[in-house]
């Protein structure tokens, strides 16, 4: 039997749209998740290798309505006992954004409801909030698709970037690698799997800007390297690989990535802990890329040698999910921060926009 709903309880619905997945989740204040429905568009993109941003936005506008009734017949709520509307803003695919901008916008002008734009990647930022009891300020690693930075999160709407790419996210990184090695969309998962079965050590791939002074990010140049290796150990068997080359590929392309995060990572550390000498150290660790194990293995091993405690978001709240949006949402209701129904959609929205620009970061600052 669903647990009735208090009517002075704060309930958002969240709406993602961002990228490839729809999503619509309905969330309480006192952080129970009543519904969080997603909806992928992973066969769809598998063809072109990566999203397609036109297919992307066409399947938000078919499916994004229905999914919204799903969520609320899940949570067992109506529009009357909402307390607003929570949507992702920016940044991201444009078309994408808009469609599930203007739908939320249709419902909260409709139901008389506050309108919550929320940046996509502060929903990454709070998840964590939504599941344990982590307090400000934190240091947040953020890897996903299109993104890949270090921010000191200091409260809702402050934050302090550490780090960020100066070309490839983490993500893209793991896509276009998986891509050259002919394993399957998206390359994070695939990836992992093959490496899981390969020699990290038989290739000696680059970790780019490992030992250089601050905490940028950049893995165009690994990804290039992988493509060279690819290329000569065909040259050499003539054109035919065997799997174990492959395996081998991955699992050094990974080792590397991971070696040049943790690298980064250690000095963003020395970095916070000069803004925050004592108390309590946590790591947050989200995004999409959060769900590779691998990674967070060595991020563990990091964190206890630094004194850090690791935190992550459950799996099902790593990649885009309504969830955050929604929770980023009552995080804001608290503080009465609602929009105008006049808010634009945004590719670009940097969660720190005082910090300095990266060269050939462009919209993933």
């Amino acid at each position: 039997m669903t647990k009735p709903i208090k009517k002075e309880q704060t309930l958002i619905m969240g709406i993602e749209s961002s990228c490839d997945e729809t999503a619509v989740s309905i969330v309480a204040g006192d952080k129970e998740i009543l519904s969080n429905i997603v909806l992928t568009q992973l066969e769809e993109h598998k063809p072109y290798g990566g999203v397609v941003p036109e297919i992307a936005a066409r399947s938000h506008i078919d499916h994004l309505n229905r999914l919204i009734r799903e969520a609320m017949r899940e949570a067992d709520v109506g529009f009357e006992d909402l307390s607003a509307i929570a949507v992702t803003a920016g940044p991201g695919l444009i078309g994408g954004v808009m469609v599930g901008l203007m739908t939320a916008k249709a419902i909260a002008f409709a139901r008389e409801l506050p309108l919550i734009s929320v940046n996509h990647l502060e929903g990454h930022a709070l998840s964590i909030r939504l599941t344990e009891e982590v307090v400000f300020p934190y240091l947040l690693l953020l890897v996903s698709g299109g993104h890949c930075q270090i921010l000191i999160v200091k409260g809702v709407g402050s934050y302090q970037r550490l780090g960020t790419t100066i070309d490839d996210a983490a993500g893209e990184a793991f896509d276009k690698t998986a891509k050259i090695l002919g394993l399957e969309y998206p390359g994070g998962p695939a990836i992992e799997k093959a490496a899981k079965k390969g020699n990290p050590k038989r290739f000696k791939f680059p970790r780019p800007l490992k030992g250089k002074p601050g905490s940028n990010f950049s893995f165009s140049g690994l990804k290039t390297a992988v493509l060279r290796a690819k290329d000569n150990l065909c040259a050499e068997k003539n054109g035919i690989l065997q799997k174990q080359d492959i395996y081998d590929l991955a699992a050094s392309f990974q080792a590397a990535l991971t070696d040049s995060i943790v690298d980064r990572l250690g000095h963003a550390m020395d970095n916070y802990l000069e803004y925050f000498p004592t108390g309590d150290h946590i790591l947050v660790v989200a995004g999409g890329v959060a769900a590779n194990c691998a990674i967070k293995e060595r991020l563990k091993s990091l964190c206890d040698h630094r004194r850090f405690k690791l935190k992550a978001p459950p799996m099902h709240l790593c990649t885009d999910n309504g969830a955050m949006i929604a929770w980023a949402g009552v995080e804001k209701f608290r503080r009465n921060e609602f929009s105008e129904l006049n808010a634009g959609a945004v590719a670009r929205w940097p969660l720190d926009p005082d910090a300095p620009a990266a060269i050939g970061a462009g919209i993933k600052a």
